[in-house]
Parts: structure tokens; C-alpha cells; sequence
């Protein structure tokens, strides 16, 4: 999950929607947080503990997708597609010492700007929306930029793209976007200098073997993109982690509706997996972890990888229940 640079003149956004803050090799936190869309719960796990205990809170929504944590302000952030706003729940390690079982919505955006939402990229006080089309936003699949303060979330800006949108990542200037129902990756160059309206896609490139895309990370650490591929929605035992290594090199080298080849991935397949519809991906550059919100497989389960060195039907090194586990964020720092 991914940074933010504001300069004088433009911003630049460095953020992570669904992976980690992986600038520091040593930190002093190491968080992951889930969001699910049936149980109205959002859950913490300090992975640095001896013993790393999960610990569930209900919240004012029973959908929710898009998770992300603050550490400074101690603050989770989902879109609800309960009541089709942001919202952000504070004190979340303080109710967690106390043992306390729900959160309170501190602050949110206005009610309906957006409806089906599917991710959020946050970065200190920036959170972009990905909505999917329904027939609830007139099949419309949009971008729309937040800007958090005190007070609540203000719409600054929004982009209508021409594919249905599930999974995004900012990367220093630059948008890329997962084109659902594809295997197609798609990039939008300085992203939050362009003005509102309908996007172009500076690139957009097809990952072979890749049946259909919905997560997305990328760790400018390791120069390294993951995605997920939920394939048959229907099937729990089809879904797979693609991952890219030497990703810049690999992409500019792809022309625009180019292929990247089955021979530039580490891919994760099969039924020792347990990879049936991953639906986000989250990456730890130090322990090398990969986290998955697994949504089908057990009614939903968070999977645990270690960076495979080859492509293989690897299974999880760590596999926990979560009803309806939709988003998945981990933050070191």
C-alpha cells in the first residue's frame, strides 16, 4: 500500500491501497488489517508479536472493501459499500489493548458520491476510490480522489474510465489499475496531475496466462508487481498469484497492447494453494511475505506465502479463517 509526496507545484502520490510502507528495515510496527463484506467486521494483527493474536471489530458497515491503516493517527480507513461513503474509524490499537469489541465512525464523506466500490488507494490525506459499474451508478466505472481532513472526506476530483475497474496502485506519479474481467494491467501516467473527466490509459498491456486480474501490488523496494487472478468466480481451486520481478524493466520493455510473456512471472497455481478467487494482495519487502484475502475458498480465509523462487502449487505457510475477507493492507514502519 503506497506513499504520498506534495510538492509546490503538483502533487505525487506514493501509496499503498493493499501492500505495505516498505521504505524502513527496521521498524517499530508491523501491521495487518482485513476488511470483509459480510461480517460488518475489520480486523488488527501486530505481526511482530511473539504470538500474533487477531483481534475483530465490528463496524458501522456489514460490506466493506478498500481497507487501509494510519499508523501516526491510529486509524483505519474503508469504503463502505453499505452506506456508499469513506469512513474512518479511530483508536484502533487503543481498542485493542482495552478489548474492546466495535469502533465508532470518526469521520466519512458524503453518503452516495460513489456506489460499488471495489478499492481504495490512501496516502497521508488523499484516498482514491475504484468503482465498478452497477446499475446502481448507470454502469459507470470511476475514479474519485478524497481529500481527508478533521472534519470528513471532500471530493476534489474524478476520472470515468473506459474498463471495469477492481484493484489499484499509485506508484510515485503514476496509476495502475487492473482491467476486471481481463488479464490486462493498466497504467496512467502522473495520475493526480491530469484534470477531471474521462481517462486514457497512457499503456495497457496483457499478462499471459491470466484469466481474470482483481488484486494489485507493487513494491518499488523490490521492484516488484503481484497480482491476483480469480479466474472462474465460481471455482475455488482455479485462482493464482502472478508475480513480476524487475517489474520496471519488464513493462517499459512490453509495447502498449503488448503481452507479458508466461517466462517473465513467478506464478502460484493449483490446489495445494488454496487459491480459488484471491481477491487482494499485500507484500512485506522484509519478511518477503505475500498476504491474500481469499474470498471463495472456506467462505474466506487469509493466506500467508513465502516469495517463491520459482513458479510451483506452493501452499500457504500460514492459512486463517475470515468470513468474507474482501481487502487485505499490511504497514511497516
Amino acid at each position: 500500500m503506497k506513499h504520498l509526496v506534495i510538492s509546490t507545484t503538483f502533487l505525487v502520490l506514493f501509496f499503498a491501497s493493499c501492500d505495505n510502507n516498505d521504505s524502513d528495515t527496521s521498524p517499530a510496527e508491523l501491521n495487518l488489517v482485513t476488511s470483509s463484506n459480510t461480517s460488518g467486521k475489520i480486523t488488527l494483527t501486530n505481526l511482530l508479536a511473539t504470538s500474533p493474536m487477531v483481534k475483530s471489530f465490528a463496524i458501522a458497515s456489514l460490506d466493506a472493501e478498500g481497507v487501509s491503516y494510519d499508523a501516526e493517527t491510529d486509524a483505519v480507513t474503508i469504503a463502505s459499500r453499505t452506506n456508499n461513503q469513506l469512513e474512518t474509524y479511530s483508536g484502533i490499537k487503543t481498542a485493542f489493548t482495552a478489548g474492546s469489541t466495535s469502533l465508532s465512525v470518526a469521520l466519512s464523506s458524503a453518503t452516495g458520491e460513489f456506489t460499488n466500490a471495489r478499492e481504495t488507494a490512501v496516502s497521508g490525506n488523499l484516498v482514491v476510490v475504484a468503482q465498478d459499474q452497477l446499475a446502481s451508478n448507470g454502469l459507470i466505472n470511476k475514479l474519485f480522489v478524497y481529500q481527508k481532513s478533521t472534519t470528513g472526506f471532500s471530493l476534489i476530483k474524478t476520472f470515468t474510465t473506459t474498463f471495469k475497474l477492481w484493484g489499484i496502485h499509485i506508484d510515485g506519479a503514476d496509476l495502475y489499475a487492473v482491467a476486471d474481467l481481463t488479464g490486462d494491467l493498466v497504467q496512467f501516467k502522473n495520475f493526480m496531475t491530469t484534470v477531471s473527466g474521462t481517462i486514457t490509459a497512457t499503456k495497457r498491456v496483457t499478462i499471459a496466462g491470466l484469466i481474470r486480474t482483481h488484486g494489485i501490488t507493487y513494491s518499488p523496494a523490490d521492484d516488484v508487481m503481484i497480482l491476483t487472478d480469480v479466474a472462474s468466480a465460481a471455482s475455488a481451486t482455479d485462482g493464482g498469484l502472478i508475480i513480476i520481478k524487475n517489474f520496471s524493466t519488464v513493462f517499459a520493455s512490453t509495447a502498449a497492447a503488448g503481452t507479458i510473456a508466461v517466462t517473465n512471472q513467478v506464478r502460484i497455481y493449483g490446489s495445494n494453494s488454496l487459491l480459488g478467487n484471491p481477491v487482494d494482495v499485500a507484500y512485506d519487502s522484509v519478511t518477503k511475505n505475500i498476504y491474500v484475502a481469499e474470498r471463495l475458498n472456506a467462505g474466506g480465509q487469509v493466506l500467508t506465502y513465502s516469495f517463491p523462487v520459482a513458479s510451483g502449487d506452493f501452499a500457504p505457510v500460514n492459512a486463517r479463517a475470515e468470513a468474507g475477507v474482501t481487502s487485505i493492507f499490511v504497514l511497516r514502519r
